[in-house]
């Protein structure tokens, strides 16, 4: 019965396999490129140390709730022209966005274009949000 079961619907076990496949490559290309990613709770201690932050979510939602100092550079303006984030060249760089799903795409390019320190805000700001920290509005 159970064969039967597996054989009659075999597409939606490959559909299964192919999402779980796709769900363990992203973290796994993320940490490949040597872009590291940082928690809610650990992210205090990277900004005393003079860090940026560039949430790269659209500006609607940025307007919804970010991090206090955040830089707002939407995924599609994030380019090697992008002066703002040029002259901080030097500094280390965490990237954020609502979910933490674009961030990774964004480090890479960030990591690409020559930024050397270059984090990742796990779980983006609702993970910042689930910790309780502080959400700037407007």
């Amino acid at each position: 019965m159970t064969t039967k079961f597996i054989i009659d619907n075999w597409y939606l076990f490959a559909m299964a396999a192919a999402i779980v496949v796709m769900l363990l490559l992203e973290p796994l290309r993320t940490r490949r490129s040597g872009i590291k990613s940082v928690s809610a709770l650990e992210l205090p201690r990277l900004l005393r140390d003079d860090a940026l932050i560039v949430d790269v979510s659209e500006p609607h939602e940025f307007k919804k709730g970010h991090i206090a100092r955040s830089l707002n550079v939407p995924l599609k303006k994030l380019s090697s022209d992008n002066v703002a984030l040029k002259k901080n060249k030097d500094k280390t760089i965490i990237i954020t966005c609502r979910t933490g799903n674009r961030s990774s795409t964004a480090a890479r390019a960030l990591s690409k274009q020559g930024f050397e320190r270059v984090y990742t805000l796990a779980g983006g700001v609702l993970s910042w949000e689930k910790e309780k920290l502080p959400i700037e509005k407007g």
